[in-house]
């Protein structure tokens, strides 16, 4: 009788266990079906797991038009300021390897909102007028290595290529870094903005200012 008693409660013991497994198991799997569109939002907001369309596109352009004008065709800069701005997009483009060297944060110019805020993330004005705090778009020339009062205290002059960015050495739009951009992404929270530099942060200047100094050739700046 002791021992009927005994097979009957291991019998029922392991039923409990067996339900209760199939019970924690479907729940995790509700949990994990319920996470995964928020990760993939998030990777399709962010843009940064591989090269875009429209960069593979902007990247074969750069490369033609640094043929045609003696630019440097080891690399150029693409950056894509519709992006929210909290994004890596600032992008260093290798034309040998048609890939992503690095890419990071950029500030875009703060137009009519407030200086060294975030207003603009996801709707920058973009002006070639002055005293319009915006960015202009086109193709630059990244011209001459120079001291600046910001970052790391240096900078690169731009010569503006286009009708969109003719002003921007009479603006003094320059490249620069600045101590308030992030070295990776912020989303969902924007990268400050100035007054229409696009300026980077202190270690990502390191690097591409070691870039810039090796180059043989002038180098490609495209703010699209």
């Amino acid at each position: 009788m002791i021992s009927h008693k005994i097979k009957v409660y291991f019998i029922a013991l392991t039923i409990l266990v067996l339900l209760a497994f199939q019970l924690n198991k479907k729940n995790t799997t509700i949990a994990e079906k319920k996470s995964l569109p928020n990760i993939e939002i998030m990777v399709n907001q962010t843009n940064e797991v591989s090269p875009n369309a429209q960069l593979l596109s902007k990247s074969n352009l750069a490369k033609a038009y640094c043929k045609q004008h003696k630019f440097d065709t080891n690399f150029c800069c693409l950056l894509d300021l519709n992006q929210h701005s909290g994004n890596n997009r600032f992008v260093i483009w290798d034309f040998k390897t048609n890939s992503i060297i690095k890419q990071f944060p950029v500030s875009h110019g703060c137009g009519d909102s407030l200086w060294g805020a975030d207003f603009s993330k996801t709707n920058p004005q973009f002006s070639n007028e002055f005293e319009s705090h915006c960015s202009s778009i086109g193709k630059y020339k990244i011209g001459k290595r120079g001291y600046s009062n910001w970052g790391i205290n240096v900078k690169y002059l731009l010569h503006g290529l286009e009708s969109t960015n003719s002003n921007a050495m009479a603006r003094t739009i320059v490249l620069h870094s600045w101590e308030a951009v992030s070295d990776s992404s912020t989303y969902p929270f924007g990268t400050p903005e100035g007054w229409g530099c696009p300026a980077i942060s202190n270690n990502q200047m390191l690097f591409l200012d070691s870039m810039l100094k090796n180059a043989k050739q002038p180098v490609l700046m495209w703010l699209y």
